[in-house]
């Protein structure tokens, strides 16, 4: 990824990161996140659990600071993301972070999620 490109989508709104997120993810079929031991999280201001997803190792490393300075971007293969992890953590209680930056993320529903990367990968 040349560096314009990530500037540029990094200064995104959440809701464009997001719809950058579902094509790139469903493009390179891989969606990546930041694990150490366990994957990384944090909460929402109500205090539910985050995991952060990302579209491109760039991305997660970029975001591998402060309490995640010791996690490593790792891929998940899309399929896997689809079929088992959004199920997984739909029935713990855990929301999807799409695209966190220092600054903000999209927090989206899993249901949504699903729906919005089936739809993508409807066009390949």
């Amino acid at each position: 990824m040349n560096p314009k490109e990530f500037e540029s989508v990094i200064k995104q709104s959440p809701k464009i990161r997001y719809e950058y997120f579902i094509k790139k993810v469903v493009d390179f079929e891989e969606v990546w996140g930041l694990y150490n031991e366990g994957w990384a999280t944090s909460k929402d201001d109500d205090g539910n659990m985050l995991i952060p997803f990302f579209p491109k190792k760039e991305f997660a490393d970029y975001c591998a600071i402060n309490e995640w300075d010791v996690y490593k971007a790792t891929s998940i293969d899309l399929d896997e993301f689809i079929e088992e992890w959004l199920e997984d953590m739909n029935n713990d209680g855990i929301k999807p972070s799409i695209f966190p930056t220092h600054q903000d993320s999209a927090l989206v529903e899993i249901s949504i999620l699903s729906k919005d990367l089936k739809n993508e990968l409807e066009n390949y």
